[in-house]
């Protein structure tokens, strides 16, 4: 397989009577267990068509029996054939999307199912593409997708250097894919510096988390700026450093970041340094958990504390335990706010929605003895679309408070 070929098989997956309701919802992924029968020959990976029981056409999918999500949908009208016309035409969409809502300077170019090519992700860094593929399906195009995502820039003058793919989650196990990572085409250096809301980082796509930067709380990192200004600051879970550099560059008094990843928090210093904000913002490595109750016996308090904890949870199956983790992080965070400070706080779990974060929100508050006055319910940015009928796509939930002591 090149990476430049479409296969349409003749087979079809026939539902079961009364199955199908995701997608009649507008949602694009079929399950095993919706599955009546599959007729025809296929391999996985193939185009398949999908049918109701009654033999009324569903729409276009890629299959793959290995995979819970059996087959995901690519398009829902007979004449709407995937082709790699239409390929090409879902990556200008997206494009011509992303110069309308974000800076595209560095941003998600493709979004996976939300850009109706479900299962791959592109990332842009500057003049590099980072690509993760988690889908038997469109792993068999990333090849192609990756050379339309060219097109389509250069189109508009931007010439991308050097592509690098992160296909190494977990979650491709599923789907009887290897984790892999590399370079598509010719090497180059994978220390990339890119300008986000007028701070600089360097972003190391080969050896980073996910794919070297967390673009989705680009608008979040500027919303917490105004409140930043001649301020003591915490940043947790900094990562290589993002929220923290905003608030140092907004003019904060003093910012401490912690992370527990050495990496991070080297990455995070070098940052700083870039930026000529070292003697503002200084890093440690530290178990975020264990640090904040030995701040708070130390007598510690900041006018600004920000959380913004991994996922706690990728699964149904432990979502108690992850809503243990969110309070317990609340907690504490909050006992380190100054009466008439600030919280800003998330989680970037979709199986943690939004009602199950502000209870547990609500709860850590209670028990830290604190009063909040929410300013303001945020989202991913744009960049990164909410799909309505595609509950995966809407995942971050961001929170900012002020937090005031009890009366």
């Amino acid at each position: 397989m090149t990476g430049k070929e479409i296969v349409v098989s003749d087979a079809k997956v026939i539902l079961k009577k009364g199955e199908g309701r995701t997608i009649k919802a507008g949602g694009l992924w079929v399950y095993d267990n919706e599955i009546d029968q599959i007729v025809g020959d296929y391999e996985n990976g193939d185009i398949i068509e999908v049918h109701d029981f009654d033999d009324y056409f569903m729409g276009y999918g890629f299959i793959n029996t290995k995979s819970t999500i059996t087959v995901r949908l690519m398009s829902r009208k007979r004449d709407n054939k995937v082709t790699p016309d239409l390929i090409k035409k879902r990556v200008q969409n997206a494009w011509n999307y992303r110069k309308e809502v974000i800076d595209t300077s560095s941003c998600r170019l493709i979004f996976g199912e939300a850009d109706f090519l479900p299962g791959i992700t592109i990332d842009k860094f500057s003049d590099i593409l980072v690509v993760e593929s988690l889908a038997l399906g469109i792993d068999r195009l990333k090849e192609m997708i990756v050379e339309y995502c060219k097109d389509v820039l250069a189109a508009d003058g931007i010439t991308i250097r050097g592509v690098y793919e992160r296909s190494d989650a977990k979650v491709r196990e599923h789907e009887g894919l290897p984790r892999t990572k590399g370079f598509i085409g010719d090497r180059f250096d994978t220390k990339v510096e890119i300008v986000e809301n007028g701070v600089h980082y360097y972003v190391d796509v080969e050896n980073g988390q996910k794919t070297g930067f967390f673009l989705d709380q680009k608008n979040n990192r500027a919303a917490i700026r105004g409140l930043c200004k001649g301020k003591k600051v915490l940043d947790c879970f900094t990562h290589t450093g993002s929220f923290a550099l905003n608030a140092a560059a907004a003019g904060a008094s003093s910012v401490l970041g912690v992370d527990a990843s050495d990496l991070g928090v080297a990455q995070a210093t070098e940052n700083a340094k870039l930026n000529g904000l070292d003697s503002i913002a200084t890093f440690q490595c530290a178990d975020v958990f264990d640090l904040l109750p030995d701040l708070e016996k130390k007598g510690e308090k900041f006018d600004v504390v920000i959380l913004d904890p991994p996922a706690f949870t990728k699964s149904r199956a432990s979502i108690k335990k992850a809503v243990t983790g969110y309070r317990e992080i609340n907690l504490r965070g909050l006992k380190l706010v100054k009466d008439g400070g600030y919280l800003a706080t998330c989680s970037c779990s979709h199986f943690m929605d939004p009602a199950l974060l502000e209870k547990t929100i609500r709860e850590a508050a209670r028990d830290a003895h604190k009063r909040l006055r929410q300013i303001e319910f945020r989202q991913q940015a744009p960049d990164h679309p909410i799909l309505w009928a595609n509950d995966a796509s809407y995942y971050l939930k961001f929170y900012i408070f002020q937090v005031v002591d009890e009366m």
